[in-house]
């Protein structure tokens, strides 16, 4: 496709549109009726037959990228726009923690933390992505590592490392994340 000139627009020109918060859109007088809530089933569907098609066309490694940096991307947006503050990393997890609660989206703690080289072990119990599904063998909790990189990213403003190394969806009964200050 080219413009008027002939020159031929950018993958960024084309895009329909930038994630701006907005587009969150105005809950409450959109959904008078049904309100802020969901079943789980919801977004599942939504999330799995996205991810479906998507490793249709690209296959399963770059889906697991897509759905790490749109992950990155809500974390950063999460923090920035739920967040928006927070004192030492404690203040920080509290607040992160409490939001998750209240939106319902799992329940983190920290396992295991080591300020001194930067690392810790996350879990994330009762999760949107895969709590309760069978095992399949596989992690599928991409979408949360980037999530939880984001969050941190925003908040020291340093990118971090974040694999998943247990999931519910590995037989496991909590989704467990190795976190890392990237060098």
């Amino acid at each position: 496709m080219k413009n008027i000139t002939g020159v031929k627009p950018t993958m960024e020109k084309m895009r329909k549109y930038r994630f701006d918060w907005d587009l969150i859109g105005d809950i409450q007088s959109g959904r008078p009726n049904l309100g802020n809530s969901t079943r789980i089933e919801s977004y599942r569907l939504m999330q799995f037959c996205f991810r479906d098609v998507i490793e249709k066309r690209v296959g399963p490694e770059e889906t697991d990228r897509i759905f790490w940096e749109a992950g990155l991307l809500a974390g950063k947006e999460f923090f920035n726009n739920m967040i928006k503050s927070a004192g030492d990393f404690n203040d920080f997890v509290s607040k992160v923690q409490h939001a998750l609660l209240s939106l319902k989206i799992g329940v983190l703690r920290i396992e295991k933390a080591a300020m001194d080289t930067m690392s810790m072990v996350i879990t994330v119990s009762e999760d949107l992505d895969c709590s309760g599904l069978p095992d399949i063998g596989t992690q599928v909790c991409n979408y949360d590592e980037g999530f939880i990189a984001g969050l941190l990213e925003a908040y020291t403003g340093k990118q971090w490392c974040v694999r998943e190394i247990d999931c519910w969806c590995n037989g496991d009964r909590t989704c467990r994340f190795s976190v890392e200050l990237k060098t």
